[in-house]
């Protein structure tokens, strides 16, 4: 999982490029974790081109979701596409969490914290 905040105006599509540059997903077993996945699944809000070109540059697979004023054609999972809800879920555990629902932090840098202590209990 990779943890990054972006400015309360700003879309999160712009930070796709930041966040792949620093995960790194785990293997199954032994070995170093692979630094590039698979496969990638977004809502309508990632559907862009520039992110899609992102994506095809550096060899990953993805499933978006297309809104509804596109015309493009392509294939689509949705099988893929429906296991995106896990990911929903996980959000909201997050907001369970007092400090980090209503940001009581003033500082960037320490709500990222806080959202990294609450990381470490929910994979507890």
């Amino acid at each position: 999982m990779t943890l990054g905040l972006t400015p309360g105006q700003r879309h999160e599509a712009k930070f796709v490029e930041p966040l792949l540059s620093t995960g790194a997903v785990k293997r199954p077993g032994r070995g170093r974790p692979r630094l590039r996945p698979r496969c990638i699944v977004g809502d309508k809000g990632y559907c862009g081109k520039p992110v899609r070109d992102l994506l095809r540059r550096r060899g990953i697979r993805f499933t978006i979701a297309k809104k509804r004023t596109m015309c493009r054609k392509g294939p689509f999972d949705r099988a893929i596409y429906r296991q995106r809800n896990q990911i929903e879920r996980t959000i909201n555990r997050f907001k369970h969490f007092r400090r980090i629902a209503t940001r009581y932090e003033k500082r960037a840098l320490n709500y990222l914290a806080m959202w990294h202590i609450a990381a470490i209990v929910l994979a507890l």
